[in-house]
C-alpha cells in the first residue's frame, strides 16, 4: 500500500508539478469556452475543471490522466439548460455521477476489451481533428500578429526542448509569449477576452431543485446520455495513457472515480466532466506521469483564476493555441495513413468510419458506437466464413458421412444449412460435428432445419460429436427431437 501511494504521488514530483501548471494554464480557455457552449457562465466551468481533476486525482484509475468539463458533454447538456435552467444541469450533473458509480460496481469498464484497436485509432485521429479545428476561429480574420505569435509558440515548443528538458517547453512558449504581448502592447485577443473569470472560491450548495418524479423524468435523459458518453470517453482517454505512458489502469475504479467526480462537481455548482484526452496527452508529454499532477492541475486552475485572474486573463490566446496545435499534431496517428494499405481492408474501413462520424458529429459517442458496430458486423462475417463442411459415402453408398468443421452461429447459419444434399437417395446420413461449435439458438435452429429437411425425405439422420457446451444447447432450444436424444449422440 505505501509502495503503491509512493509511486502514485511521490515518484516523479517535480515533473508532476510543473506538467499540472502547464494543464491547467491549457485549461483555462476551455473551460471558459464549453461553458459558453452550454449556456452558463464560465465560472461554471472552471469549477467544474478544479473539482473533476481535484477528485479523480484521488478516487480514478489511472494516473496522470486529465479530468474536466469537455465539449463533448457540454453539447449533451444545450437543451436542458436552455429549458430548466442551471438548477437542473446542477442536479442532472449529480444524478450522472451516481450512474456512473453504479456502472464502476457493476464492472462494466471491463466493456473496453470489445472496442478495437481500430476504433481506438480513429478516435484518437478524429479527436486529433476536432482539437485543430477548434482552433481555427482563433486563427480566422485576425491581424498577422496572432500568426506570428502562433509560430513562434510552435517554434518553442518543438525546439526548447533541445537546450534542456528541465522546464515543458509549452510552459517556457506560454510565459514567452504572455511576456511578449505586454511589452509590446499588442493588440490581441487574450483569455480575459472570453469571459469573466471568477473571484471566489466555490462553496458546497444543496440541490435547488423539487425533488419529485417530475425533476427525474426531466433530468434522468439527460444524465443517461452524459454517464454513457462520459465513461466511453474517460475509458478511451485512460487506453491511450496506458498506452503512452506503457502502465496499466483500473478501468472499473476510473468508472467510480468519474462518477465520484460529477457528484462533488454538482454539489460545487459546476457542470458535468469526463477525462480530457488533449490535456492528458499535453501532461504525459510534459512530463507528467502520476496522481499529484492531475491534483497540481485542478488547484492551479482555481488559484490563478480566483487570485491572480489579472495576470492569467493577459495569457494571449495565441500562446494556447500554439499548445492546442502541438497536442492534435502528437495525438494523431500518423502511422495510420501508411497502414492504410497494410492493414486488412476491413480494419481501414473501421478507422476511417470512426474518424469520418465523430468529426462530422461532433459527438465522440457516435463515432466509437458506428466503429464498434462496423468491428462487430466485420467479425461476424469472417468468423463465419471459417465453415467447412465435407461428405462421402459409407456402408456400400448406403449412408452419406458429413464432416463440419467450424463455427455455426447466426452469421454461418444459412451456409450450414445450404451445404447439405437433402435430395439424394440415400438410407441415412451421418452429420459429425465433433469439429464444430454451435454458439447461439440461430445454430441449433439450422440444426433443427437440416434434420428435419431430410426426414420429410424419409432419411434416416443421425448427429454425432456435439461438444458438451454444443449439447447442452441443443437439448435446451431443439424441436427436431423432443421425443428423446437417441439420435443426438454426445461425443465425450
Amino acid at each position: 500500500m505505501l509502495h503503491a501511494l509512493r509511486q502514485d504521488w511521490l515518484s516523479n514530483v517535480r515533473h508532476d508539478v510543473l506538467a499540472g501548471l502547464v494543464v491547467a494554464l491549457a485549461l483555462i480557455p476551455e473551460a471558459i469556452a464549453f461553458s459558453i457552449i452550454a449556456g452558463v457562465d464560465p465560472q461554471v466551468g472552471l469549477y467544474a475543471s478544479f473539482s473533476m481533476a481535484a477528485v479523480i486525482a484521488f478516487a480514478g484509475g489511472r494516473p496522470g490522466m486529465i479530468s474536466a468539463a469537455t465539449g463533448a458533454m457540454a453539447l449533451v447538456m444545450v437543451m436542458l439548460v436552455k429549458e430548466h435552467g442551471l438548477p437542473y444541469l446542477l442536479a442532472a450533473t449529480v444524478l450522472t455521477g451516481v450512474l456512473q458509480m453504479l456502472a464502476g460496481w457493476l464492472r462494466l469498464g471491463a466493456l473496453m476489451r470489445f472496442v478495437s484497436r481500430s476504433v481506438i485509432t480513429g478516435f484518437v485521429n478524429a479527436l486529433a481533428i476536432l482539437i485543430f479545428m477548434a482552433q481555427l476561429p482563433e486563427l480566422t480574420n485576425v491581424s498577422w500578429h496572432v500568426y506570428a505569435m502562433t509560430a513562434a509558440g510552435l517554434g518553442i515548443i518543438y525546439l526548447f526542448p533541445y537546450v534542456t528538458r528541465a522546464v515543458p517547453s509549452p510552459l517556457v512558449a506560454i510565459v514567452v509569449l504572455t511576456g511578449v504581448s505586454m511589452v509590446l502592447g499588442l493588440d490581441i485577443r487574450t483569455v480575459g477576452d472570453m469571459g469573466q473569470l471568477p473571484d471566489s472560491l466555490p462553496v458546497f450548495a444543496w440541490l435547488e431543485v423539487p425533488l419529485t418524479l417530475e425533476t427525474l423524468r426531466i433530468i434522468f435523459p439527460v444524465s443517461a446520455t452524459l454517464a454513457v458518453v462520459g465513461l466511453l470517453e474517460s475509458m478511451m482517454t485512460a487506453s491511450i495513457v496506458d498506452e503512452l505512458t506503457d502502465t496499466p489502469s483500473d478501468k472499473n475504479r476510473e468508472c467510480v472515480g468519474q462518477g465520484v467526480a460529477n457528484v462533488a462537481t454538482g454539489f460545487l455548482g459546476g457542470m458535468a466532466g469526463c477525462a480530457m484526452i488533449g490535456q492528458s496527452v499535453i501532461n504525459v508529454k510534459s512530463g507528467g506521469r502520476g496522481r499529484l499532477s492531475t491534483l497540481v492541475a485542478g488547484v492551479f486552475l482555481l488559484l490563478m483564476v480566483v487570485f491572480a485572474g489579472d495576470w492569467v486573463a493577459r495569457i494571449p490566446m495565441a500562446a494556447l493555441v500554439a499548445v492546442m496545435v502541438m497536442v492534435s499534431i502528437g495525438t494523431f496517428n500518423w502511422a495510420s495513413i501508411r497502414h492504410l494499405r497494410e492493414h486488412p481492408k476491413s480494419s481501414s474501413v473501421v478507422m476511417l468510419a470512426t474518424v469520418a462520424v465523430t468529426v462530422g458529429t461532433h459527438d465522440l459517442a457516435q463515432g466509437v458506437l458506428t466503429g464498434v458496430l462496423l468491428s462487430g458486423f466485420f467479425f461476424a462475417h469472417k468468423v463465419g466464413q471459417i465453415l467447412r463442411i465435407s461428405s462421402r459415402t459409407e456402408d456400400e453408398g448406403r449412408v452419406r458421412h458429413y464432416q463440419v468443421s467450424g463455427q455455426v452461429f447466426f452469421a454461418s447459419a444459412e451456409r450450414f444449412v445450404n451445404a447439405f444434399d437433402y435430395r439424394e437417395v440415400i438410407d441415412k446420413v451421418r452429420i459429425d460435428v465433433g469439429r464444430a461449435h454451435f454458439w447461439d439458438i440461430t445454430a441449433v435452429s439450422a440444426l433443427d432445419k437440416v434434420v428435419l429437411k431430410f426426414r420429410r425425405e424419409a432419411t434416416e439422420v443421425e448427429v454425432v460429436g456435439l461438444n458438451e457446451a454444443s449439447a447442452t444447447l441443443v437439448d435446451r432450444f431443439a424441436v427436431h427431437d423432443k421425443d428423446g436424444p437417441a439420435d443426438l449422440l454426445m461425443d465425450h
